[in-house]
């Protein structure tokens, strides 16, 4: 069994949405497929939400955007026998979703608890249409065995739990298990909560880990890492294998091929990852293990960077031993 995340490029047009379908459909065993929304609505719903709780009427607007797109993609891409089907699940969740936005706008207030609620709306809907065109596909919710508990402001994963969960829910696995990237539920209150930002990454790693799959593959736009950012430097070409650590570090320094969160979960359970991409699936990826074949290994990997940043040097020794210098500085 393999886990295959697609990110919001994959699920962004018809067209890329058609090789989602061949690639899922080429796969020899079973598969887990975690899906983000599709390109750009996440960014959409945040906008629509705080145009409505500034009592701009014209969320209306911004709203009509996400109804049409995600008609119009279950036109274009779901199987004639699966659309109406498909077409009734999609618009209950565009009414659900315009009704939390007319609340929004007559009350004036857009709370953490709402938002989540909100942006969970792209996954869940990309996830049902998905469902629509993979051959075989079966849905199931995220809520359900994605628990999350409150650390201050953020919504952190109940590790113990979900793992439960998630064995219970996948006793049995259908050919292609079709899963909403991001969304989880609070373990005490059932609220919907999210993993963040890169969340259907972490999702997937989860999966991947909990069921012993032999392979997390993150399909992208691009054809894995790079030695370098390509738009700075023109001859950066892809690396072929990294180790966990490499992959977590160019991550966290400004590589954003891959959610670093993500690393932990099959890091841990020993489980391989291959960066693809969706509009090169035949490309060769980035193949990321715990070690790398002693001809792969190189004193630099490749060059990560940061833009728009500075780096700020204070020093001398008149701040020895002065009260307060930190907070002056900051």
């Amino acid at each position: 069994m393999k886990v295959l995340k697609f990110g919001g490029t994959s699920v962004g047009s018809p067209e890329t949405i058609l090789n989602v379908k061949n690639i899922v459909e080429s796969q020899s065993e079973p598969v887990i497929v975690v899906v983000s929304a599709l390109d750009g609505v996440t960014d959409q719903l945040l906008r629509t939400a705080r145009t409505a709780a500034s009592e701009d009427s014209s969320y209306m607007e911004q709203y009509s955007v996400i109804v049409d797109r995600h008609r119009c993609m279950v036109d274009a891409v779901v199987m004639p026998d699966k659309k109406e089907a498909v077409a009734v699940k999609v618009n209950e969740l565009l009414d659900e979703l315009g009704n939390i936005l007319k609340g929004i706008y007559l009350i004036k207030d857009l709370s953490p608890k709402t938002t989540d609620a909100i942006v969970s709306y792209g996954e869940g809907m990309s996830s049902i249409l998905m469902t629509g065109v993979i051959e075989g596909a079966e849905w199931f919710d995220a809520r359900k065995f994605i628990k999350t508990t409150s650390y201050f402001t953020k919504h952190i994963v109940d590790m113990e739990l979900t793992r439960s969960l998630i064995r219970e829910t996948f006793k049995s696995l259908p050919k292609v298990a079709l899963v909403p990237g991001f969304i989880s539920s609070d373990k005490n209150t059932g609220e919907v909560t999210n993993l963040g930002r890169g969340g259907s990454d972490y999702t997937a790693a989860i999966l991947a880990a909990r069921l012993h799959a032999t392979q997390l593959e993150i399909w992208t736009d691009v054809d894995g890492f790079m030695t370098a950012d390509p738009r700075v430097i023109n001859n950066a070409y892809t690396i072929e294998s990294l180790t966990f650590v490499e992959a977590m570090e160019l991550s966290n320094f400004g590589a954003k091929v891959i959610y670093p969160p993500t690393i932990f979960p099959v890091f841990h359970a020993n489980i391989p990852i291959l960066i693809k991409n969706t509009m090169n699936p035949d490309g060769p990826g980035t193949y990321i293990t715990r070690e790398v074949e002693s001809d792969q290994r190189k004193a630099i990997k490749g060059i990560s960077s940061i833009n728009d940043t500075c780096l700020i040097t204070v020093m001398g020794l008149g701040m020895v031993g002065v009260t307060g210098v930190n907070y002056r500085i900051f």
